[in-house]
Parts: structure tokens; sequence; C-alpha cells
């Protein structure tokens, strides 16, 4: 680092300002190298390779779009611009670059520089050019680093916002209305979780982040939104693991006169957008690991998710795991048994509809492959869901499910006043038994329900397991700055 402030300061006593005011490129990298041969172009970019040929030097410029040969022959440089560029600049340097497109000897694409400018000198070495950064912590804590280096980093954060903007455009396109509702909650609801706590000086008063926008997005549903949704935010103070952040950004929207079956053609064709935004076609990339007698080799295999996906019940589901009929009828005393039977964990203190969940989660969610729904749940586990028009024990719900991750929800909603506040009233109860997952009642939103809340199909969406699937990486590499433990 000593060499690099020492080149600044030399540069700052020649009167050359290291970190000048920018100024547009014409062209970016991508661009430039797509123009006409001899075309005019100016360029900026960050230096990541440096040849020095005697009179020639080539570099490699890199900016969002790309990476190209630049070539600086001092007998084509302006006059006034012919500071030894060798001297004045090192790797990862950012500079601006004018000339004409050409071709190097062996027929490389390259700018033919005429001009250059410093504009941010890079105080820090970059990491080594063959090694890269290869610690995933290391590329957590130092993401601008990542970014600067590794490519399939910039490429996860251009596919993370092709699938925010295809999300949105799906909407859009439906007729749906995008709001913002509040982050800060005075009660938690809307999922059965363990919040965040924070604190409002000014009404000395304790406040929750929201675990999710449900309740807030069901207030405007009441007031004549029909078609709504919210993409932003949610925080549960739970877990960190392979598919879980504590921060996390939840996409939930709500349909007037429709039913969770509806959801089901709506969120596959939300999550087929987004393939096809960030992919360039409806492909999923599931990781995959294979041992041979090289060793381990960790890899990517695209996965075809266009067509229709598999919707299934979960009692039938796990029947099928089970190997044993179950269905919403079966007792708590024979539930038991068959958790026993198949090293399935459980609480005394659960109903009959929590011990089938478990055996959901262990012997069906984690064994999914492909994207299926799984419809149905009981009743019991689904407290702001309303109950089946036809089959007793089950609520009008299901879950989607692919390469183990449950990646959304979808409820045909509960707009019974009267049964809702039965059911936040045991939630209530619960938390108040010292249950940090239960919903806390909240009575401006049954007041707001009592108004009468039409039909409505209500889905739940996590981006960031979306982006996973898509992607077919871990939650911490979709994410630009994933929570880290301090050092």
């Amino acid at each position: 680092m000593r060499v690099r402030f020492d080149k600044l300061e030399k540069l700052r006593s020649s009167g050359i300002d290291a970190f000048p005011v920018g100024r547009p490129p014409s062209h970016t990298v991508a661009q430039a190298l797509a123009a006409d041969h001899q075309a005019s172009v100016s360029v900026s970019g960050r230096i990541m390779r440096i040849r020095n040929y005697g009179g020639v030097l080539f570099a490699q410029l890199r900016d969002w779009s790309g990476e190209m040969q630049v070539l600086l022959d001092n007998s084509r440089l302006d006059q006034g611009c012919a500071a030894d560029f060798n001297a004045a600049t090192d790797l990862g340097d950012l500079v601006e670059m004018t000339g004409h497109m050409g071709a190097s000897k062996t027929g490389t694409p390259s700018l033919i520089v005429s001009g250059w400018r410093l504009i941010g000198k890079c105080l820090r070495p970059l990491p080594n050019k063959w090694k890269g950064l290869l610690d995933p912590e290391a590329r957590v804590r130092t993401r601008y680093l990542d970014l600067a280096v590794n490519a399939e980093s910039r490429a996860l954060i251009t596919a993370r916002s092709s699938v925010l903007r295809a999300v949105r455009e799906t909407l859009f396109a439906k007729g749906f209305v995008e709001v913002e509702t509040p982050i800060l909650q005075q009660l938690h609801g809307g999922a059965t979780a363990r919040p965040f706590v924070t604190h409002i000086n000014t009404y000395s008063m304790d406040l929750f982040l929201r675990i999710a926008p449900e309740l807030y997005l069901k207030r405007l549903c009441v007031g004549g939104v029909e078609r709504v949704f919210e993409l932003g935010r949610a925080f549960r103070n739970e877990g960190v693991d392979f598919s879980h952040n504590p921060e996390f950004t939840l996409l939930e929207a709500y349909q007037a006169h429709a039913d969770y079956l509806e959801w089901i053609d709506g969120c596959r064709e939300l999550i087929q957008n987004a393939a096809q935004a960030a992919n360039g076609a409806p492909i999923a990339m599931r990781p995959r690991t294979d041992k041979g007698s090289d060793g381990t080799r960790h890899h990517l295999e695209p996965v075809d998710i266009s067509g229709i996906w598999p919707v299934r019940t979960v009692h039938d589901a796990i029947s099928e795991a089970l190997g044993e009929r179950i269905d919403a009828d079966t007792g708590l005393t024979t539930l038991r048994k068959l958790c026993d039977a198949a090293g399935v964990p459980y609480r005394t203190q659960w109903d009959a509809g929590a011990v089938v969940l478990e055996l959901y989660e262990h012997l069906v969610e984690c064994r999914t492959e492909q994207p299926t729904f799984y419809i149905d749940f009981p009743t019991s586990v689904s407290p702001l869901t309303r109950p089946h028009r036809s089959k007793r024990g089950v609520a009008e719900r299901w879950d989607l499910v692919a390469w183990g991750i449950e990646l959304g929800t979808a409820y045909s909603e509960l707009t019974d006043p009267v049964e809702q506040r039965r059911r936040l009233q045991e939630q209530s109860l619960l938390a108040a038994g010292g249950d940090p997952e239960a919903m806390e009642l909240d009575e401006d939103f049954l007041q707001a329900m009592e108004y009468a809340m039409p039909p409505t199909g209500g889905l739940g969406m996590g981006i960031d397991r979306v982006v996973m699937l898509i992607t077919g990486r871990s939650i911490r590499e979709t994410l630009p700055f994933p929570l880290a433990k301090p050092h």
C-alpha cells in the first residue's frame, strides 16, 4: 500500500487530481466492443491487468458490462496525456480512456488509446489475479471487492435485479397496485415468527420490525384496493443458514374475488417469467455434487421449469412417504405413533394439525425436488386461512416447494371477522403463555374486517429463495449484504 500512497502523492504534487469530477463515457465496454471498426469511443472502468511490451502497453479494462483490451502506444497518445501510464497507475485503478476501436496484431478487438485520465486511485491491492477472492466469508464481508474481481458475483446482482423487475412487471400487467406499508409496527402479526424489537423514544414505546405486511395489506383490501402487492423487506429473529437470513425480501399480493387455486397459475407464471428474465429461458439451476476418482466436483445443472407443476394434497404426500394412509380425521395418538416410527420429533402440547405439519416438513418438504404445490393444510396451523369449502379439518392453503425449500404460500383468505377474532384470540393466548412466535390480537385489524373484506386470494413468496432457485446459489450469495457475525 505504501507504494500506492507514494504514487498518489506524486500525482498530487504534479497537480493531477486522482479523484476528479466524473463525466459520462460515450460507450460501455460492451457497446465499444460492438462498435464499428475505427469508431471513436470513450470508456471508463477498472484496470484488471497491465502488460508492458516496451513502447506499447496492453491493459484489460472492466466495467459492469464486460471487459476489453486497451492498447496504449506512446506514439499515438495525445500531447499532454503522455504521463507515464505504467508509472502512474496500478491494478485496480479507475481510468477514463478515449480513442478509436481497432485490433491488436493478433486480431483481438482493442481500444487504440489516444488519451486517458485517472478517475480513481486504488490504494489497496486487489486479490491475486489467479486465485481471486475465494473464501466465502471474505466475499460476504467485502462484497465491494467480491464484485470488483468475481464475474459470477456481478452476474448474481444482475440476476436478482432481473427477478425483481420481472415480478413487478408481471403483476403490473395484471392490474395490480404496488404499495408500501409500515415496517415499524406496534403489534407483530401476519405470520408466526419471532420478531425483532426496537424502541421509539418520542412515545416511550416498544415497536416491532414487521415479520410480514399481511394485516396492513388486508386493510387495503377492505378499503377497496382489489389487486394490491408489496415487495419489500421483512424481519424475523430466527436462525441463519443456507436458506434463511433474518432480513429478507418478501412479496405479498392479494386479489379480490379469487381464491388459493387462482394463485397456483399466478405464482408459477411469476417464477417462470423471473427465470426467463434472469436466465433467458424458463430454467432453474440445481446445485449438484459428483464424486469421482479425481475428487468431488460441484456444478450447476439447468432444469426446465416450464409447463404445469404438480399439485398434491398434504395428507396424500405424507401418506405416500409413510406407506400408511392418513387424512384430516386421523387421531392424535395415531399420528404420534407414526412420528415415533418415522423418527420425527414432536411436542406433547401439539395438536393433530401441528403434528401433521411436522411430518410434512420432515418427510415431504425436504425431499421434494421439482417445483410442487402442496395444498390443503390442517386448519389449526393456518390461522389466517379460510376453512376448506368442502373438506373438513383442512384449510384452503398451499405451499410451493422446490429443491427441498419452501418458496411461497397462498391462501383463500379468511374474511369472516367473527372466526378471525376467535383464531387470533387463540394465538394471543399462546403469546401470553410464552410462545414468542404466536401472533398478537390486533384489534384495529379486526375492526377493519368487520366492515367486510371481499373474498380474496393471497400470495406470499420469498424473493431471495426464488433467486436461489433460479441461480442455484445459497441465500448468502444472492444477497448483496447478508448478515455476517462480527469479527
